[in-house]
């Protein structure tokens, strides 16, 4: 039985048309580096920081150069809160009706972001999702209870950030720590979906019951990597996909 699903943000729930592609590009650009459309592929849904480094190094940058790396950071939040400002983020089609499904039906929903925290929490401030409180304790699902004010939004149970962990994707530790923000006890218990290649491989590094690669993001079917357990047409499909594994 499942009773967490770890769901990517960009791409994966979220369609923010590929701005986030587009400000990580530019930023490491504005360095002197390069940047290979295929290197990019590779690096997106990891910790920005973390791609930021790669790409810089891949395409003939110095990432050790004294701050060169924080300041490109800086530069990306800038270029990527101008352009969601220009173009807000939009939830992917089907997604808030399966959200709700999910935790009505006892399964608690995370989403894990490579964003840092302060992006996260405005992109979802400005979509109008809430995060509900932790969990006090590991316990099995039970209907979840919506803050106040909340009947018409969307609500998640947990929200964790790549600048929150020691490693991103395609380290675990994402989904590790929302299985303790949740009350989460068995990873077994888990399912996990992502637009991403490194989202597929954190899921099955964190040794989750499935790892999902979702079509809303940039990858085609064959892009995922052997570890996916399925891959759907989009998060929209998840309530059915799991009805079907019982």
């Amino acid at each position: 039985m499942i009773t967490l699903a770890v769901f990517d943000m960009a791409g994966t729930t979220i369609d923010d048309g590929g701005e986030v592609y587009r400000a990580l590009e530019d930023a490491v650009i504005e360095t002197g580096a390069t940047v290979a459309t295929a290197d990019l592929q590779t690096w997106m849904g990891t910790e920005k920081r973390a791609a930021i480094t790669a790409l810089m190094e891949l395409g003939g940058g110095d990432p050790t150069l004294p701050g060169v790396v924080d300041r490109a950071f800086e530069r990306f939040q800038t270029i990527l809160a101008e352009r969601y400002a220009a173009a807000p983020p939009t939830a992917i089609a089907g997604v808030p009706e399966a959200i709700a499904e999910l935790r009505a039906g006892g399964v608690r929903v995370a989403l894990t972001t490579g964003f840092s925290r302060d992006v996260a929490t405005a992109i979802l401030d400005r979509l109008g999702w809430q995060v509900a409180p932790e969990a006090d304790a590991v316990s099995a699902p039970t209907a979840p209870v919506l803050p106040a004010g909340s009947a018409d939004a969307v609500v998640v149970d947990a929200l964790v950030c790549g600048d929150e962990v020691l490693a991103g994707r395609p380290a675990p530790y994402m989904i590790h720590w929302a299985m303790e923000r949740t009350g989460t006890l068995d990873v077994r218990t888990v399912l996990v979906a992502g637009d991403t290649a490194v989202d597929v491989q954190a899921g099955a590094n964190s040794g989750a019951a499935h790892a999902i690669g979702v079509l809303t993001g940039k990858l085609e079917r064959g892009d995922f990597p052997a570890a996916a357990t399925a891959v759907l047409s989009g998060v929209a499909e998840i309530p059915a996909y799991l009805a079907a594994q019982r």
